[in-house]
Protein backbone atom coordinates (compact mmCIF):
# COMPACT_ATOMS: atom_id res chain seq x y z
CA UNK A 1 0.00 0.00 0.00
CA UNK A 2 1.53 3.47 -0.70
CA UNK A 3 2.49 5.45 1.82
CA UNK A 4 1.65 8.77 -0.12
CA UNK A 5 -1.04 11.47 0.90
CA UNK A 6 -1.02 10.08 4.08
CA UNK A 7 -4.07 11.67 5.32
CA UNK A 8 -7.57 12.57 3.17
CA UNK A 9 -7.53 15.55 1.55
CA UNK A 10 -10.21 18.11 3.31
CA UNK A 11 -10.37 19.71 0.01
CA UNK A 12 -13.38 18.83 -2.57
CA UNK A 13 -11.95 18.82 -6.11
CA UNK A 14 -13.70 17.77 -9.75
CA UNK A 15 -11.69 15.56 -11.83
CA UNK A 16 -11.20 16.45 -15.09
CA UNK A 17 -11.91 13.27 -17.43
CA UNK A 18 -10.57 12.92 -21.10
CA UNK A 19 -9.75 15.74 -23.24
CA UNK A 20 -8.09 14.27 -26.40
CA UNK A 21 -4.28 15.32 -26.88
CA UNK A 22 -3.58 14.72 -30.94
CA UNK A 23 -2.79 17.77 -32.13
CA UNK A 24 -0.82 19.12 -28.88
CA UNK A 25 2.91 19.60 -29.99
CA UNK A 26 4.36 18.42 -26.75
CA UNK A 27 7.10 21.05 -27.39
CA UNK A 28 8.24 20.49 -23.91
CA UNK A 29 8.98 16.92 -23.99
CA UNK A 30 11.93 17.15 -26.49
CA UNK A 31 14.33 16.02 -24.25
CA UNK A 32 12.85 13.09 -22.80
CA UNK A 33 13.58 9.68 -23.72
CA UNK A 34 12.65 6.00 -22.58
CA UNK A 35 13.81 2.92 -21.68
CA UNK A 36 14.02 0.88 -24.77
CA UNK A 37 16.92 -0.80 -24.81
CA UNK A 38 19.51 1.59 -25.67
CA UNK A 39 21.33 3.38 -23.02
CA UNK A 40 19.80 5.34 -20.55
CA UNK A 41 19.88 8.97 -21.14
CA UNK A 42 19.86 8.31 -25.38
CA UNK A 43 17.65 10.64 -27.13
CA UNK A 44 13.62 10.60 -27.89
CA UNK A 45 12.28 9.94 -31.39
CA UNK A 46 12.79 12.97 -33.24
CA UNK A 47 9.28 15.00 -33.67
CA UNK A 48 8.37 14.85 -37.32
CA UNK A 49 8.84 17.61 -39.60
CA UNK A 50 6.13 20.41 -39.14
CA UNK A 51 5.02 20.66 -42.61
CA UNK A 52 1.81 18.35 -43.24
CA UNK A 53 2.66 15.05 -44.76
CA UNK A 54 1.93 14.71 -48.25
CA UNK A 55 -2.11 13.73 -49.34
CA UNK A 56 -1.23 11.00 -50.96
CA UNK A 57 -1.07 6.92 -50.03
CA UNK A 58 -0.30 5.60 -46.55
CA UNK A 59 2.78 4.05 -47.64
CA UNK A 60 4.13 6.85 -48.71
CA UNK A 61 3.11 9.27 -45.85
CA UNK A 62 4.37 6.63 -43.21
CA UNK A 63 8.16 8.14 -44.40
CA UNK A 64 7.38 11.72 -42.32
CA UNK A 65 6.59 9.36 -38.80
CA UNK A 66 9.84 8.97 -36.86
CA UNK A 67 10.95 5.33 -35.77
CA UNK A 68 10.32 4.01 -32.32
CA UNK A 69 11.12 1.70 -30.06
CA UNK A 70 9.41 -0.96 -27.77
CA UNK A 71 9.91 -0.11 -24.13
CA UNK A 72 11.75 -2.27 -21.89
CA UNK A 73 12.70 -2.58 -18.58
CA UNK A 74 15.94 -1.84 -17.36
CA UNK A 75 17.81 -2.80 -14.00
CA UNK A 76 16.47 -2.04 -10.53
CA UNK A 77 12.55 -2.92 -11.36
CA UNK A 78 10.56 -4.53 -9.09
CA UNK A 79 8.24 -7.17 -11.11
CA UNK A 80 9.79 -5.82 -14.38
CA UNK A 81 7.26 -8.16 -16.52
CA UNK A 82 4.14 -6.29 -14.99
CA UNK A 83 5.12 -2.90 -16.34
CA UNK A 84 6.32 -4.88 -19.58
CA UNK A 85 2.67 -6.34 -20.16
CA UNK A 86 1.05 -2.80 -19.56
CA UNK A 87 3.25 -1.07 -22.01
CA UNK A 88 3.07 -3.78 -24.80
CA UNK A 89 -1.06 -3.18 -24.43
CA UNK A 90 -0.82 0.63 -24.89
CA UNK A 91 1.82 0.18 -28.14
CA UNK A 92 -0.31 -2.60 -29.63
CA UNK A 93 -3.27 0.38 -29.49
CA UNK A 94 -1.24 3.31 -30.13
CA UNK A 95 0.59 2.20 -33.09
CA UNK A 96 -0.80 0.36 -36.36
CA UNK A 97 0.70 0.01 -39.73
CA UNK A 98 -0.77 1.72 -42.91
CA UNK A 99 -4.67 0.26 -42.77
CA UNK A 100 -4.98 -0.88 -39.47
CA UNK A 101 -6.64 2.29 -37.91
CA UNK A 102 -10.27 1.59 -36.28
CA UNK A 103 -11.45 -0.29 -33.59
CA UNK A 104 -12.11 -3.59 -35.05
CA UNK A 105 -8.21 -3.29 -35.52
CA UNK A 106 -7.15 -2.18 -32.08
CA UNK A 107 -9.32 -5.60 -31.08
CA UNK A 108 -7.32 -7.76 -32.89
CA UNK A 109 -3.91 -6.62 -31.99
CA UNK A 110 -4.77 -6.54 -27.74
CA UNK A 111 -6.24 -10.11 -28.82
CA UNK A 112 -2.80 -11.26 -29.86
CA UNK A 113 -1.47 -10.35 -26.44
CA UNK A 114 -3.35 -12.42 -25.12
CA UNK A 115 -5.74 -10.30 -23.41
CA UNK A 116 -9.44 -9.31 -23.48
CA UNK A 117 -10.05 -7.60 -26.81
CA UNK A 118 -12.73 -5.25 -25.68
CA UNK A 119 -10.21 -3.33 -23.58
CA UNK A 120 -9.55 -1.49 -27.03
CA UNK A 121 -12.95 0.33 -26.20
CA UNK A 122 -10.97 2.05 -23.25
CA UNK A 123 -8.40 3.10 -25.32
CA UNK A 124 -9.93 6.93 -25.55
CA UNK A 125 -7.34 9.24 -27.36
CA UNK A 126 -4.82 6.67 -28.40
CA UNK A 127 -7.54 5.78 -31.21
CA UNK A 128 -8.02 7.09 -34.36
CA UNK A 129 -8.78 7.62 -38.17
CA UNK A 130 -5.35 8.37 -39.62
CA UNK A 131 -4.17 5.70 -41.77
CA UNK A 132 -0.74 5.04 -39.77
CA UNK A 133 0.27 5.27 -36.24
CA UNK A 134 3.60 4.99 -34.44
CA UNK A 135 3.88 5.44 -30.36
CA UNK A 136 6.62 5.68 -28.20
CA UNK A 137 6.71 4.99 -24.09
CA UNK A 138 8.29 8.01 -22.24
CA UNK A 139 8.23 5.75 -19.29
CA UNK A 140 5.96 3.35 -17.14
CA UNK A 141 5.72 4.24 -13.57
CA UNK A 142 3.63 2.49 -10.79
CA UNK A 143 0.66 4.35 -9.79
CA UNK A 144 0.36 1.62 -7.01
CA UNK A 145 2.32 -1.90 -6.59
CA UNK A 146 0.01 -4.48 -4.10
CA UNK A 147 0.49 -8.26 -4.09
CA UNK A 148 -1.97 -9.32 -6.45
CA UNK A 149 -3.00 -5.54 -8.22
CA UNK A 150 -0.94 -2.55 -9.44
CA UNK A 151 -1.61 0.03 -11.59
CA UNK A 152 1.09 1.17 -13.74
CA UNK A 153 0.86 4.59 -15.33
CA UNK A 154 2.13 4.73 -18.64
CA UNK A 155 2.61 8.67 -20.87
CA UNK A 156 3.47 8.17 -24.42
CA UNK A 157 3.99 9.96 -27.63
CA UNK A 158 1.94 9.67 -29.95
CA UNK A 159 2.55 10.34 -34.08
CA UNK A 160 0.22 10.05 -36.87
CA UNK A 161 -0.33 10.78 -40.80
CA UNK A 162 -2.81 13.49 -39.30
CA UNK A 163 -0.51 14.60 -36.49
CA UNK A 164 0.65 14.41 -33.43
CA UNK A 165 0.16 14.21 -29.44
CA UNK A 166 0.00 11.72 -26.56
CA UNK A 167 -1.58 10.44 -23.78
CA UNK A 168 -0.78 8.68 -20.06
CA UNK A 169 -2.50 5.30 -19.29
CA UNK A 170 -3.27 4.44 -16.16
CA UNK A 171 -3.64 0.82 -16.64
CA UNK A 172 -4.51 -1.75 -14.12
CA UNK A 173 -3.45 -5.27 -13.56
CA UNK A 174 -4.41 -8.28 -11.43
CA UNK A 175 -2.13 -11.23 -10.92
CA UNK A 176 -2.40 -14.22 -13.20
CA UNK A 177 -0.93 -17.01 -14.78
CA UNK A 178 1.73 -17.15 -16.89
CA UNK A 179 1.64 -13.50 -17.31
CA UNK A 180 -0.40 -10.58 -14.86
CA UNK A 181 -3.97 -9.28 -16.93
CA UNK A 182 -4.69 -6.14 -17.80
CA UNK A 183 -8.57 -5.24 -16.14
CA UNK A 184 -8.97 -1.60 -17.03
CA UNK A 185 -7.35 1.32 -18.97
CA UNK A 186 -7.86 4.75 -17.76
CA UNK A 187 -6.40 7.32 -20.04
CA UNK A 188 -5.60 11.14 -19.35
CA UNK A 189 -8.51 13.40 -19.51
CA UNK A 190 -6.43 16.95 -18.78
CA UNK A 191 -8.74 19.97 -18.95
CA UNK A 192 -9.02 22.39 -22.13
CA UNK A 193 -6.51 24.62 -22.13
CA UNK A 194 -7.05 27.95 -20.29
CA UNK A 195 -7.79 31.26 -21.46
CA UNK A 196 -4.91 32.64 -19.48
CA UNK A 197 -2.10 31.32 -17.51
CA UNK A 198 -0.10 32.52 -14.66
CA UNK A 199 3.96 33.50 -14.30
CA UNK A 200 4.36 30.81 -13.12
CA UNK A 201 2.92 28.07 -15.44
CA UNK A 202 3.94 30.08 -18.60
CA UNK A 203 7.78 29.33 -16.96
CA UNK A 204 7.39 26.03 -16.19
CA UNK A 205 6.05 25.15 -20.17
CA UNK A 206 9.12 27.17 -20.92
CA UNK A 207 11.90 25.73 -18.53
CA UNK A 208 14.20 23.35 -20.92
CA UNK A 209 15.05 21.54 -17.57
CA UNK A 210 11.72 20.52 -16.78
CA UNK A 211 10.28 17.46 -19.58
CA UNK A 212 6.81 16.69 -19.52
CA UNK A 213 4.74 14.26 -21.35
CA UNK A 214 2.04 15.81 -23.13
CA UNK A 215 -0.49 14.64 -20.83
CA UNK A 216 1.39 16.77 -18.29
CA UNK A 217 1.65 19.82 -20.63
CA UNK A 218 -1.90 19.48 -21.30
CA UNK A 219 -2.54 19.71 -16.95
CA UNK A 220 -0.38 23.04 -17.05
CA UNK A 221 -2.14 24.54 -20.06
CA UNK A 222 -4.78 23.73 -18.54
CA UNK A 223 -4.41 26.08 -15.42
CA UNK A 224 -5.19 23.12 -12.60
CA UNK A 225 -1.95 22.92 -11.03
CA UNK A 226 -1.35 24.94 -8.08
CA UNK A 227 1.06 27.13 -7.83
CA UNK A 228 2.67 25.84 -4.86
CA UNK A 229 3.64 23.00 -7.28
CA UNK A 230 4.39 25.00 -9.79
CA UNK A 231 6.97 27.03 -8.16
CA UNK A 232 8.07 23.74 -6.50
CA UNK A 233 9.05 23.01 -9.75
CA UNK A 234 11.02 25.55 -10.66
CA UNK A 235 12.69 25.92 -7.89
CA UNK A 236 14.40 22.41 -8.19
CA UNK A 237 14.92 23.38 -12.19
CA UNK A 238 17.58 25.75 -10.95
CA UNK A 239 19.39 22.93 -9.27
CA UNK A 240 18.70 19.84 -11.16
CA UNK A 241 17.01 18.82 -14.75
CA UNK A 242 14.44 16.59 -14.66
CA UNK A 243 11.66 14.53 -16.38
CA UNK A 244 7.91 14.65 -15.36
CA UNK A 245 5.96 11.69 -14.90
CA UNK A 246 2.51 12.29 -14.19
CA UNK A 247 0.84 16.13 -12.44
CA UNK A 248 -2.86 15.61 -12.43
CA UNK A 249 -4.24 13.55 -15.30
CA UNK A 250 -3.30 9.80 -15.67
CA UNK A 251 -2.81 9.43 -12.10
CA UNK A 252 -5.15 6.79 -10.00
CA UNK A 253 -7.63 9.43 -8.33
CA UNK A 254 -6.90 7.81 -4.88
CA UNK A 255 -3.80 6.21 -3.33
CA UNK A 256 -3.51 3.30 -4.77
CA UNK A 257 -5.01 0.53 -2.59
CA UNK A 258 -7.08 2.81 -0.30
CA UNK A 259 -9.93 5.60 -0.38
CA UNK A 260 -7.38 8.30 0.65
CA UNK A 261 -7.64 10.82 -2.41
CA UNK A 262 -4.42 11.07 -4.27
CA UNK A 263 -2.57 14.47 -4.18
CA UNK A 264 -2.60 14.43 -7.44
CA UNK A 265 -6.06 14.74 -9.60
CA UNK A 266 -6.67 18.19 -7.90
CA UNK A 267 -2.88 19.54 -8.72
CA UNK A 268 -1.20 19.42 -5.69
CA UNK A 269 1.47 17.42 -6.51
CA UNK A 270 3.88 15.60 -9.39
CA UNK A 271 6.56 12.76 -10.02
CA UNK A 272 9.89 12.70 -10.88
CA UNK A 273 11.55 9.57 -12.84
CA UNK A 274 14.57 11.01 -13.94
CA UNK A 275 17.06 13.44 -12.13
CA UNK A 276 20.32 14.83 -14.17
CA UNK A 277 19.75 12.36 -16.54
CA UNK A 278 19.98 9.20 -13.96
CA UNK A 279 16.82 7.12 -13.62
CA UNK A 280 15.76 6.71 -10.02
CA UNK A 281 14.61 3.25 -10.24
CA UNK A 282 18.37 2.38 -11.75
CA UNK A 283 20.86 0.92 -8.94
CA UNK A 284 23.29 2.91 -10.61
CA UNK A 285 22.08 6.44 -10.36
CA UNK A 286 23.69 7.69 -7.31
CA UNK A 287 21.83 7.72 -3.75
CA UNK A 288 23.10 11.16 -3.11
CA UNK A 289 21.87 12.24 -6.08
CA UNK A 290 17.99 10.98 -5.27
CA UNK A 291 17.86 11.95 -1.86
CA UNK A 292 19.50 15.40 -2.37
CA UNK A 293 16.42 15.92 -4.67
CA UNK A 294 14.00 14.65 -2.12
CA UNK A 295 15.50 16.72 0.70
CA UNK A 296 15.26 19.98 -1.90
CA UNK A 297 11.61 19.51 -2.84
CA UNK A 298 10.55 18.86 0.74
CA UNK A 299 12.60 22.22 1.32
CA UNK A 300 11.09 23.77 -1.61
CA UNK A 301 7.72 23.45 0.82
CA UNK A 302 6.61 19.98 0.17
CA UNK A 303 4.66 17.87 3.12
CA UNK A 304 5.24 14.14 1.95
CA UNK A 305 8.10 13.70 -0.51
CA UNK A 306 8.29 9.40 -1.65
CA UNK A 307 11.38 7.56 -2.88
CA UNK A 308 12.90 4.88 -3.15
CA UNK A 309 14.43 4.97 0.14
CA UNK A 310 13.49 6.49 3.56
CA UNK A 311 15.18 9.38 4.81
CA UNK A 312 15.68 10.52 8.44
CA UNK A 313 14.77 14.60 9.37
CA UNK A 314 12.23 16.63 7.89
CA UNK A 315 10.21 19.67 9.40
CA UNK A 316 6.88 17.69 9.77
CA UNK A 317 6.34 13.48 10.95
CA UNK A 318 5.79 11.77 7.84
CA UNK A 319 7.46 14.18 5.72
CA UNK A 320 9.40 11.45 4.13
CA UNK A 321 7.94 8.27 2.92
CA UNK A 322 8.88 4.97 0.65
CA UNK A 323 7.57 2.14 -0.33
CA UNK A 324 7.19 -0.53 -3.57
CA UNK A 325 5.28 1.73 -5.66
CA UNK A 326 8.05 4.78 -4.92
CA UNK A 327 11.07 2.76 -5.76
CA UNK A 328 11.01 4.09 -9.34
CA UNK A 329 10.08 7.94 -8.41
CA UNK A 330 10.09 10.99 -6.40
CA UNK A 331 6.90 11.88 -5.55
CA UNK A 332 6.43 15.63 -4.47
CA UNK A 333 3.01 16.23 -2.74
CA UNK A 334 1.47 19.87 -1.37
CA UNK A 335 -1.20 20.78 0.91
CA UNK A 336 -2.67 23.57 -1.05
Amino acid sequence: MSAENPRPSPQAFQVPRRAVLLGLAGVVLGACSSRTGTAAGSASPPAPATSSPPATSPAASSAALPATMPWQPGPGEIDPDVKLRATQLVEALGAWPAGGQGLAAARDRVRALGLDPTLADQAGPLLGTAPQAVLQVVNAQWGGHLTDSASVMVPCRQWTTEGSGGTTVDVRLVRAQPRWNVTALHPAEPAPPAATLSDAAQRVLAEPRIQLPPAAVADVRGGGVHESVLASMLTLAGRYSYAVTVLRSGHPIDVFGTSRPSDHPPGRAFDVWRIDGHEVVDPATPHDLVDGFMRAAAASGSYNVGGPRQLSGGTAPNQFFTDDAHHDHVHVGFRS
